[in-house]
């Protein structure tokens, strides 16, 4: 595995090829409708429609460039079966010391990462932090918001 390459988790993955074939398909026809209904308005040097639907097109085609280059890079790591200790791919439980506020992540790889979504990047200050550590292990971590105590309470495979 190349030292930079993007980890992802075979659920990872298959979003990834899912959104590819979204972009590479109906977005780019939507966008491509989009671009001729608005030649049709005429004048293109004054036509925001156009000029919104290009900026579009050109977000598309670089988030498609970076979904391929994603993939053909990625190292892919499979959800363990049972889980010991806190690796990518894993679920894991946390209470926050002092206070017991309790957070759950799934560890993932840097391009699936999605903190609204519990998805928390293995790179990430809580996420390096965590991984190797086994259940009932407290961890020191420095986030922006200050540093944190953290005991892990349970840790288990991404479902």
């Amino acid at each position: 595995m190349a030292e930079n390459a993007p980890v992802l988790t075979r659920e990872g993955k298959a979003k990834l090829e899912e959104e590819l074939a979204w972009r590479e398909g109906d977005k780019r026809n939507e966008i491509s409708e989009r671009i001729k209904e608005a030649k049709s308005f005429g004048d293109l040097s004054e036509n925001s429609e156009y000029d919104d639907a290009k900026n579009e097109q050109g977000w598309n085609e670089s988030r498609i460039i970076e979904i391929r280059y994603t993939l053909d890079h990625a190292h892919v790591v499979d959800t363990p079966r049972r889980a010991s200790k806190v690796d990518i791919g894993t679920h894991v439980s946390i209470t926050v010391k002092p206070g017991g506020k309790k957070m759950e992540y799934d560890i993932v790889g840097s391009a699936e990462a999605d903190a609204t979504a519990g998805k928390i990047s293995n790179e990430s200050p809580i996420g390096s932090a965590l991984l190797g550590h086994k259940k009932g292990d407290v961890v020191e971590v420095t986030t922006p918001a200050g540093t944190k105590k953290l005991e892990i309470t349970d840790i288990a495979p991404i479902k």
